[in-house]
């Protein structure tokens, strides 16, 4: 059984008029279209709906009990068609930001996204990488926003923006008072401190170790921590140095809390990065998804020319 929105409106129209002719001008069809459609409706559900006396046609009792059903079916389908074509967006997304962009980005694009478009419900899952790529792919998520690498072949990925690593230290530790005379600090001043890093599976480490293993084996004296403001507290303690984003520890920079350390004199030490908007490939965008996007990629082109 196959019914369609046409036998429904058929039968409506027809089942609120009595008369085939106002019925078939109401909906714009023929009276013989008209009358072939409640032939198939009345087949389909294989029971007459009407009671038939010359021209004239009325609801039966099994017609009547259909009526409300069929009403509130088309209501149903206005209200869909209004949505699909409405130029106010509404829904629910579904995003996932590792932990860098989840605290330091994403809140305040999505915050600018909701005062445009305020009917809309977003979801923000924070994550390391690993776990957001695992999110997206079972589509548990319809987005996700990473700082590291991505071959899964059902994951669709788009370059967002640039970031850069900095390795950093508390204003009174050894590194940051010989920076402070001018000296430079070599590969083997890195070797001799205690690190302090991301979890495996975060975007921030495996940045991190890809650039820094033909210098440093950090796994001899590393503690792990799973949040950039746990690992930021723990550095202000002297206890250790660290690398994380530039966009985490930009405040306390600017306040002197943390220092910056120069490493520019280890030759091929790159701590630049990409971040990226990741997709399921089977996943088709919708409208939302795909305003979303373009505010997504508005934000990274402002960036990048500022």
């Amino acid at each position: 059984m196959r019914i369609t929105l046409k036998q429904l409106r058929v039968f409506a129209a027809v089942a609120q008029s009595e008369n085939m002719t106002q019925a078939a001008d109401s909906i714009a069809l023929t009276q013989s279209a008209m009358s072939m459609a409640l032939k198939e409706f009345e087949s389909q559900l294989n029971t007459p709906l009407f009671h038939r006396h010359g021209k004239r046609i009325k609801l039966n009792p099994v017609g009547h009990n259909l009526l409300p059903k069929v009403l509130q079916l088309l209501q149903l389908a206005e209200e869909i068609e209004r949505m699909a074509t409405s130029d106010a967006l509404a829904g629910q997304l579904r995003i996932g930001a590792s932990s860098t962009i989840g605290n330091y980005l994403a809140p305040s694009i999505i915050a600018q996204f909701l005062l445009d478009y305020p009917d809309i419900d977003i979801d923000l899952k924070v994550g390391n990488t690993q776990q957001i790529i695992a999110d997206v792919s079972h589509l548990r998520l319809d987005m996700g926003l990473i700082e590291g690498l991505c071959d899964i072949p059902q994951i669709e990925r788009t370059v967002w923006r640039h970031d850069e690593l900095r390795i950093f230290a508390a204003a009174n530790h050894p590194l940051a008072q010989k920076q402070a005379n001018n000296d430079e600090i070599t590969a083997a001043d890195l070797a001799a401190c205690r690190w302090i890093l991301r979890e495996t599976g975060s975007g921030t480490r495996e940045i991190f170790t890809n650039a820094t293993h033909r210098y440093l084996n950090t796994s001899e004296r590393l503690l792990e921590l799973g949040n950039s403001e746990a690992i930021k507290q723990a550095v202000k303690t002297g206890f250790g140095i660290s690398c994380l984003s530039e966009l985490a520890i930009a405040s306390e920079l600017r306040h002197g809390e943390l220092v910056a350390l120069d490493v520019s004199g280890l030759k091929d030490l790159d701590l630049h990065r990409q971040l990226f908007i990741i997709k399921n490939r089977s996943q088709v965008m919708s409208r939302l998804e795909q305003t979303f996007e373009h505010k997504l990629l508005e934000h990274g082109n402002l960036d990048e020319s500022a």
